[in-house]
């Protein structure tokens, strides 16, 4: 097994109905407010997160999951939903004891986060979207690849595994993502046809009729130079999100990994707007 980077402690929890996803959780200092980090399509907490664990464990109770489908996340026989993601998140936090809480979502976790917010408002003290959008297809092109991804979706269910695990090395041929040893063993944990499926519903989400809506606070980091998620459209989340704090981020959609000398200070400031922390300062 190639060797993973410095980690914190992880393990198992059982979400009752729900099924069983793997967690990482920092205790942070007494009384910290609770991040829930939410990572990207295709990667696990450990690809999105790893470079800023112990960084936000200085300020804040750190804890980040596995998505449905994704790296160690649940397994189910049904359909991915994002809404079940969200749902598996205020789960977790009943498991975990954890009363309120601020949902940081990258790129599909801002989905989410956001839909966190709307299901269960009551647990959610601000949000911190990252690299995301209120919405993913908008072009003909963009449609056009996600239906394909929807057809992949239908067709890995009936192929066995070995066939839903080369379509999902295609699917990070197809995204360019350049990944060493550990981090292409990290994404071959996943369940494909879950993976699959997720993209169909990124494809398909959208929160324009409700974004507008959200009332706790809420900072967005904008990643300029972004080949996934184009730039236009993440300043289109800012623009509809009543008073959002914006912090822009020079670097493309894997910048939290591939510059976390930039990513760093945004998200620690972004995570400081909304819990109104003071800042340590960010070497």
């Amino acid at each position: 097994m190639p060797e993973a980077p410095p980690l914190p402690p992880g393990r198992f929890v059982d979400l009752p109905g729900r099924g069983t996803t793997f967690i990482r959780e920092l205790a942070g200092p007494p009384e910290a407010a609770t991040v829930v980090l939410l990572h990207g399509w295709t990667a696990t907490a450990d690809l999105t997160w790893h470079q800023t664990y112990e960084p936000l464990a200085a300020h804040y109770r750190v804890v980040a999951l596995d998505h449905r489908g994704h790296g160690r996340g649940i397994r189910t026989r049904r359909a991915f939903r994002l809404e079940d993601c969200a749902d598996d998140v205020a789960a977790l936090a009943g498991v975990l004891g954890i009363d309120r809480l601020v949902p940081v979502g990258y790129s599909m976790g801002g989905p989410v986060a956001m839909l966190l917010w709307r299901r269960h408002p009551g647990l959610i003290d601000g949000l911190v979207l990252c690299a995301t959008g209120r919405s993913f297809s908008s072009s003909r092109q963009d449609r056009a690849e996600f239906l394909a991804l929807a057809g992949l979706a239908r067709a890995s269910r009936l192929a066995p595994q070995p066939a839903r695990a080369w379509i999902g090395g295609q699917v990070i041929t197809r995204r360019g993502r350049r990944t060493g040893e550990w981090a292409r063993a990290e994404v071959m944990r996943n369940d494909w046809r879950h993976v699959l499926e997720a993209g169909a519903a990124i494809g398909s989400f959208s929160a324009h009729s409700w974004v507008g809506e959200i009332d706790v606070p809420t900072a967005i980091i904008v990643t300029t130079d972004d080949r996934v998620v184009p730039l236009p459209r993440q300043e289109r989340l800012v623009a509809s999100v009543p008073d959002a704090v914006e912090f822009r981020v020079d670097g493309d959609h894997d910048v939290c990994v591939a510059r976390p000398e930039r990513f760093l200070p945004a998200l620690i400031a972004a995570c400081q707007t909304v819990t109104a922390t003071d800042a340590r300062e960010v070497s």
